[in-house]
Order: structure tokens, then sequence, then C-alpha cells
């Protein structure tokens, strides 16, 4: 488990990151692995891994990654990241580009409708509903 140095601490992190994305349970064994540590130590050292503790309590339905990887949902936020520069800055940065916050939510909205496959056709249907 979490042993005392740099390299150990390493391997073990290593180790977790691994579990978290491929195991079934990694996120509660890791939960389990944790709290029997911060059982071991003085009350010093265990605030970053008691505030990890609560982390992984509060989050727990949310760290399912193997089951995301399963069925190809992406786990980092590589493709938010990606969809905010070409939905967001590519639109509203352009040369002499003035908004209003009125004026940008609906071109956001619009533009999120056309980029995502098959949601301009969706929105159509239900408005005429």
């Amino acid at each position: 488990m979490l042993r005392i140095g740099a390299q150990a601490q390493q391997q073990w992190q290593d180790a977790a990151c691994h579990d978290l994305k491929h195991k079934r349970n990694g996120a509660r064994l890791i939960l389990r692995e944790l709290k029997d540590w911060v059982r071991g130590q003085q009350a010093g050292g265990r605030l970053t891994v008691q505030r990890t503790i609560t982390y992984f309590e509060n989050n727990m339905e949310r760290m399912r990654y193997w089951q995301y990887q399963k069925t190809a949902y992406p786990i980092g936020s590589g493709v938010t990241e990606a969809a905010c520069k070409t939905l967001v800055k590519q639109r509203f940065c352009q040369s002499g580009m003035r908004w209003k916050m009125d004026n940008a939510q609906g071109m956001l909205i619009t533009r999120a409708l056309i980029s995502t496959e098959g949601r301009w056709e969706q929105f159509w249907k239900k408005y005429m509903a």
C-alpha cells in the first residue's frame, strides 16, 4: 500500500490508477487501502489522504471507469476541452466579434445542435410537436 518514499508512492499511485481504470471494483479497493493506511498514521500526516477518501466516498458512483471504457465513453477531459475549443472559442473569438450573454447563449445552443449528429433533427421534431 502507501509506503514511505517517493518511488514507493509512485509505484502505488501507478498501480492504483491502473486498478481504478481497469478493475470492476477498483475505486472500492483503493478506498479500502486508503482507509487502512490512515488508521495507522498520526493525525498530522493524514489530512491529504483523508481529503482523498472523502472525494472517493462522495464520487464512488461516478468512478466506474472500467465500465465507461467498455462502452467507449471518454474518461478524460480531452474530449470536453476539444469541444470547447471548436464549439466556443473558434466561433466567439474571431476578429471583431462582440457578444452579449443572451446572444452568446443562443449561438452556443445552435452551434451545439448543429455539431452533434442527429440533434438538429431531434430538436425540430420536438419543437414542431
